[in-house]
């Protein structure tokens, strides 16, 4: 029998990520309580904060301690007397980058009673995954300046593209198709007309991997016309691979389609390593404290965490619980509509997974 004791990094970090970790972290300790697993917890305090205080953002010892950890569990990033980059380049891509994230993984799925803006689309036409590539491309943070802060300036950003990375996360994403219970249809999505050397590693190597994948489908799309079809025709996709940048931006439109940020989760993935979960809603500074903000992505969080760990019967049964409170609790998914506070919407998963 394998080990089911595992060790979880728990990162509160700002605004409303404390109060939807605990959330989270109610329904996860019922899962353990009904399922038979356990869980052991190491808080980490990293965010504006102890950065605001401290100076410090994220110490080369943490990343050594992530090393030994399972899984992490993250509740938001992001402060507002904090210049924007300093905290998501120093915690959030510096641990992908550090514990090679290399997937990032975004289920969009419509679950019944959430409202989506697409007129005429039901659960059944939106339930779809994108396979992100997650440290290289424009954010590998390659470039610089030439005669910064005069009229002759001159900004570079590179895109860096491996074969070594986008063939994992190509392999990656043939293989979750091929155990996904749907079409076994993959998507590339690129832009093999304008960015011609870039989208042409991933083509050429999209088509030598598909060759060990006979039973999967597979087809192109360029990223302007995907963020068409996502709400045009959502339900022509299953799964779909692209690279970073790309990979950010189609996903907060699959956000958007899948009823918004409160019930989006995601999953910063090393198939071989530590991986990282969130709710990918930032950290809501405004609605801090309130008791108002939607705790549904982040317990989604929780249930893609259990699904790494092979917990899949617990998983299943957090996703049956969200499903339960959205068909036939929530008014809305936004903070202060929902018609239940934060930890009243945590009590009613909670409850579903303990009985």
């Amino acid at each position: 029998m394998t080990n089911r004791n595992y060790k979880i990094g728990i990162m509160p970090g700002d605004g409303t990520g404390p109060e939807v970790v605990r959330e989270g972290l109610k329904v996860l300790e019922a899962a353990m309580d009904k399922y038979g697993f356990k869980c052991e917890f190491v808080e980490y305090d990293f965010g504006g904060d102890r950065y605001l205080k401290t100076g410090e953002v994220l110490p080369d010892s943490s990343i050594e301690e992530f090393k030994k950890l399972n899984a992490i569990f993250l509740g938001a990033i992001g402060h507002p007397d904090v210049k924007p980059g300093i905290l998501e380049q120093g915690i959030l891509l510096r641990t992908r980058f550090e514990l090679d994230q290399y997937i990032n993984l975004r289920p969009v799925k419509l679950y019944p009673g959430v409202e989506t803006p697409i007129k005429d689309k039901g659960p059944e036409d939106i339930d779809f995954v994108v396979v992100r590539e997650n440290t290289e491309g424009l954010y590998a943070g390659a470039g610089g300046f030439l005669k910064k802060g005069t009229l002759d300036e001159v900004a570079i950003q590179e895109s860096i593209n491996t074969r070594k990375g986008v063939e994992r996360c190509t392999r990656y994403a043939f293989e979750y198709c091929k155990h996904r219970n749907k079409d076994k249809n993959l998507t590339l999505c690129g832009k093999t007309n304008v960015l011609t050397y870039a989208f042409d590693l991933w083509q050429r190597t999209f088509n030598e991997v598909a060759k060990e994948y006979p039973n999967i489908n597979t087809d192109y799309a360029h990223v302007d016309a995907i963020c068409m079809w996502f709400v045009k025709n959502p339900e022509w996709f299953d799964v779909i691979v692209t690279d970073n940048m790309f990979g950010d931006i189609i996903t907060d439109i699959g956000a958007m389609i899948q009823g918004g940020m409160g019930i989006a989760a995601g999953g910063n993935i090393n198939p071989d390593g530590v991986s990282m979960f969130e709710p990918i809603g930032g950290s809501a500074p405004k609605y801090t404290g309130k008791n108002v903000i939607n705790p549904l992505a982040a317990i989604s969080a929780v249930q893609m965490m259990l699904e790494f760990l092979g917990e899949k019967e617990a998983a299943l049964s957090i996703e049956k619980g969200v499903i339960k409170v959205t068909s036939e609790k929530l008014k809305s998914l936004s903070a202060g509509k929902m018609g239940y506070t934060t930890s009243e919407v945590g009590d009613m998963v909670t409850d579903f997974v303990s009985r």
